[in-house]
């Protein structure tokens, strides 16, 4: 059984970070010809769900980096290596010391929660009006916050310089990894998005690929997040526009995702 997990970002996704109808129909054809596939990326479920709906994702689906995974059949989460109370802690404590808003991300009873504090600048607020406000989730003020919540990551947006060194700060610590990039809002920006270093893409998809049988992974990134999952598949693809480390690790480079790379090399891998 061939088993696909496709990394969104910079891979599936066009520049726009749309599905193509190219890339549309051929998730179509994989589908057909009853080709598993699902997807393996650093998005919550929440900034995910209405790309990738009415696209046959209908296996279990794997977010924040392997933290959650969401099985659409019976409609149900399931958590690995939520944030502890010490931990939060410390991401806000040094977000907030360094004049950032953090964004911290919950679910609880099987809603989205993002608690924040006021924010203080105008790309956090742009980030709040034009994504946060409009999606499905509970915005709540950060003092809400309850010793309970199942916290699977706390995200940030900031000038460069200012993200980049808590970046290195939040890398260093034993429980946390963080991985960061442009913001699409404004380049002179960076977002940032944290979470427990024991969760990653490699350990959901090694689980998926254990629950549904499968013999033959194949991996699609272009990112440092997709290494885990790079190291244990039987096949791992970067397009032309990955990383140059993540081609190092790849079983091939191939097309751009701007020009339908992942969808093109499976018509041809799979004849469709």
């Amino acid at each position: 059984m061939h088993l696909i997990f496709f990394d969104l970002d910079g891979t599936l996704l066009n520049n726009e970070s749309e599905i193509s109808p190219f890339t549309k129909e051929t998730l179509y054809l994989l589908s057909k010809n009853n080709i598993a596939y699902t997807v393996a990326t650093g998005r919550s479920m929440l900034s995910a769900q209405n790309i990738i709906d009415g696209h046959d994702f209908d296996l279990p689906q794997i977010y924040n980096n392997g933290v959650t995974i969401w099985d659409p059949q019976i409609q149900q989460f399931a958590f690995e290596n939520l944030l502890d109370s010490a931990e939060i802690s410390t991401v806000i404590d040094t977000a907030v010391s360094q004049g950032i808003t953090p964004f911290v991300h919950a679910v609880e009873n099987d809603r989205h929660h993002i608690f924040h504090a006021t924010p203080r600048h105008d790309v956090e607020k742009e980030l709040i009006e034009k994504y946060f406000s409009r999606s499905k989730a509970w915005l709540l003020p950060l003092g809400a916050l309850s010793a309970n919540s199942q916290v699977t990551n706390i995200s940030m947006i900031g000038a460069a310089g200012t993200v980049n060194e808590m970046w290195r700060k939040f890398n260093a610590h034993e429980n946390l990894v963080a991985y960061s990039g442009a913001a699409l809002e404004d380049k002179r920006f960076v977002w940032m998005d944290v979470h427990h270093c024991r969760a990653s893409k490699g350990a959901a998809v090694t689980n998926l690929k254990n629950e549904l049988g499968a013999t033959n992974v194949i991996c699609f990134g272009d990112s440092d997040n997709d290494l885990s999952m790079f190291a244990l598949a039987d096949e791992s693809y970067a397009p032309e526009n990955a990383k140059a480390e993540i081609k190092k690790f790849a079983s091939a480079v191939i097309g751009h995702n701007h020009e339908d790379g992942i969808a093109r090399f499976l018509r041809e891998r799979f004849s469709l």
